[in-house]
C-alpha cells in the first residue's frame, strides 16, 4: 500500500524496531506488535481521566503485512466507546518502510476493551476527561 494511507495525526506511539524483537522468520514477532497495541490504546484511554486501567480483551488481529527490522512503526488509538466502567479503543498500526521511506503499509488494526479499576482491582466508573460530544464529533 503506499504512502496515501499515511495518517493525518499524530501517533500514541511511534518507535523503530530492532532485531531483538524479531521472530524465528526474520521479521518483527507478533507478540511485541500486540504489547505496543495494548500500550498505545492505553494512552488513549488515559486521557478520559486518571484512572488504573487493566486490559479485559483484545479482537481478533490478523497482520496481512509483516514488520521488518528498521521499519517506523506507528500506533494510531482513537477512543470508540466509553461504557459506565470500561473504554474501547481502536488502535492502527502502520509500518513505514526503512527500505522506502515512501512505502507505508497498514500492519493491523484492533479493538482493545479496559476497565478502570480502583487500588483493590474493582471496576469503578469512569469520568472525567473529555466530554462525549468531543470525543464522537464529526470531523469537516
Amino acid at each position: 500500500m503506499p504512502s496515501a494511507f499515511r495518517s493525518p495525526r499524530d501517533p500514541a506511539i511511534r518507535t523503530i524496531l530492532l532485531p531483538k524483537d524479531t521472530n524465528g522468520h526474520g521479521t518483527i514477532f507478533g507478540g511485541v506488535i500486540l504489547s505496543y497495541i495494548d500500550l498505545a490504546g492505553a494512552v488513549a484511554a488515559r486521557r478520559l481521566g486518571p484512572h488504573k486501567y487493566v486490559t479485559v480483551g483484545m479482537d481478533k488481529i490478523a497482520f496481512p503485512e509483516p514488520v521488518y527490522v528498521g521499519d517506523v512503526v506507528s500506533f494510531y488509538a482513537d477512543v470508540n466507546h466509553i461504557g459506565t466502567t470500561s473504554v474501547t479503543v481502536k488502535v492502527r498500526v502502520e509500518a513505514q518502510r526503512f527500505a522506502d521511506p515512501n512505502v507505508t503499509v497498514k500492519v493491523t488494526e484492533a479493538l482493545v476493551t479496559y476497565v478502570a479499576v480502583d487500588a483493590g482491582g474493582r471496576p469503578i466508573p469512569v469520568k472525567g476527561g473529555l466530554p462525549r460530544t468531543t470525543l464522537f464529533a464529526k470531523k469537516k
